[in-house]
C-alpha cells in the first residue's frame, strides 16, 4: 500500500490522494486500507517515515564504507543521499519528510526538518567525534532548513535537480557548517 501511495502522489499529489484511489492501486479492498490506517494522513505518515528509514539506512551504508574522513564528508553525503532520493525514490520529492502535510509528522513536538537535524547530528557524534553540543543542533537545524529549499528550488527548476542550483547549495552548506561545527582533534 505504502508503493501504492508512494506513486499516486507522485502522479496527483497530497491533495488528489484518496483511500479509494489508494485501495484500487494498490488491488485491495478499502476495509483493508483502514485496517492499517485510519486515513490519508496516516498513510502517508507512514511512508514519510519509510521514507526516513531508508534515508537514514543509506547514510549508515556510505559511512560503513570507510571512505568519509571528515565530518563535512558526511555532511555532502547527506546532501548527495538527499537528492538521490528526491530523483529515485517514488513519492519523497512531492512529501519530503512530510512538510507538505504536516510540518510535524515525524514528531508531535519538533518539526520534520529538526528531526532530521537531531538525527544529523547524532550520526556527526558517533562517526565523526563531532562535539556534541547545543551549538551543533542549532548549525544543523538552519543548514538542513537551507538545504531543505534550496533542493526544492533545483528540483522546481529542472526535474531531475538543476545542477547550478545543487553545487551551490552544498557549498553553501558546507561554508556555514564549517563557521559553526566543532570536532574532535582525531575526527575521522
Amino acid at each position: 500500500m505504502l508503493d501504492a501511495c508512494a506513486e499516486i502522489v507522485d502522479e496527483v499529489g497530497y491533495e488528489g490522494l484518496t483511500t479509494t484511489l489508494l485501495a484500487e492501486r494498490a488491488g485491495v479492498a478499502i476495509g483493508s486500507v483502514y485496517q492499517f490506517f485510519p486515513d490519508k494522513r496516516a498513510i502517508v505518515q507512514a511512508l514519510t517515515l519509510r521514507n526516513m528509514e531508508a534515508y537514514l539506512e543509506r547514510l549508515g551504508d556510505r559511512f560503513s564504507r570507510g571512505d568519509l574522513t571528515y565530518w563535512w564528508d558526511g555532511v555532502d553525503a547527506a546532501i548527495d543521499e538527499y537528492i538521490t532520493m528526491h530523483r529515485r525514490v517514488p513519492g519523497f520529492r512531492t512529501l519530503h519528510f512530510g512538510d507538505v502535510v504536516d510540518v510535524h509528522l515525524l514528531d508531535e513536538d519538533r518539526d520534520n526538518n529538526g528531526v532530521i537535524a537531531e538525527q544529523l547530528a547524532r550520526v556527526l557524534v558517533e562517526q565523526f567525534g563531532t562535539a556534541d553540543a547545543p551549538r551543533l543542533r542549532f548549525a544543523l537545524e538552519i543548514a538542513v532548513e537551507a538545504a531543505d529549499a534550496l533542493i526544492k528550488l533545483a528540483f522546481r527548476r529542472d526535474p531531475e535537480g538543476d545542477e547550478k542550483v545543487l553545487t551551490e547549495a552544498t557549498a553553501l552548506i558546507r561554508e556555514y557548517l564549517h563557521r559553526h561545527v566543532d570536532a574532535a582533534p582525531s575526527a575521522g
